[in-house]
């Protein structure tokens, strides 16, 4: 598998680009800005874009997923339940003193248990709000590698302070759907550091 995390926008959002070597399909998570770098990853492994994927639609993970959709064709899938942060994206870029992005309802809506494919690569989503009522999260068995967006990160978990975070239901989803992963499993985070779950089901003080 190729995965290339390209650290992306003014809150340095990692997005992550998921491609087969044999069949050169690809899937792109979380392409919140710095399209040109993204399209330019893909040229370098000659990699089609199948599927964009949004983790959440806060405007750091979002933002650019529009202007890739116009340029490959690929679908945008994200869970239906953040439509009202798309809804109210003006507040949100109004929060970081740029322009608001083009945004849309997404092509189709990630539900949890969702098998996300392309040939050669299968992951599943796992829906996990708290962090926004439809945060998921992607995970790859075969690769023991999981996308958490922002419910999970290293040494802490997603903040609950903006529209649509609940604590009780952040953390709920964390013990609930990520810590019953094996121990071995990578973790990539919206942002920062990687860890794995072992790591975090052991030290995370939040989890604890």
């Amino acid at each position: 598998m190729i995965h290339e995390i390209l650290i992306v926008g003014p809150l340095q959002c990692n997005c992550s680009i998921l491609g087969d070597e044999v069949s050169h399909e690809a899937i792109v998570v979380d392409p919140g800005d710095n399209i040109s770098r993204i399209v330019s990853t893909l040229e370098k492994h000659q990699l089609t874009v199948k599927q964009i994927v949004v983790t959440h639609a806060h405007i750091d993970h979002i933002a650019g997923a529009q202007r890739l959709k116009q340029l490959t064709g690929a679908p945008i899938l994200y869970n239906q339940n953040d439509l009202p942060l798309v809804k109210m994206m003006d507040v949100q870029a109004g929060w970081l003193g740029i322009a608001t992005p083009d945004v849309a309802p997404p092509d189709a809506s990630l539900e949890d248990g969702q098998t996300i494919s392309i040939t050669g690569l299968t992951g599943s989503i796992l829906h996990t709000p708290g962090h926004t009522e439809g945060s998921v999260c992607l995970y790859l068995p075969k690769q023991a590698l999981l996308l958490a967006g922002d419910t999970l990160f290293a040494g802490s978990v997603g903040r609950t302070d903006l529209p649509g975070g609940n604590t009780q239901k952040l953390i709920q989803s964390i013990h609930e759907s990520l810590l019953t992963l094996p121990d071995e499993v990578t973790v990539i985070p919206g942002h920062g550091a990687k860890t794995t779950i072992g790591t975090e089901r052991d030290s995370n003080p939040f989890l604890q």
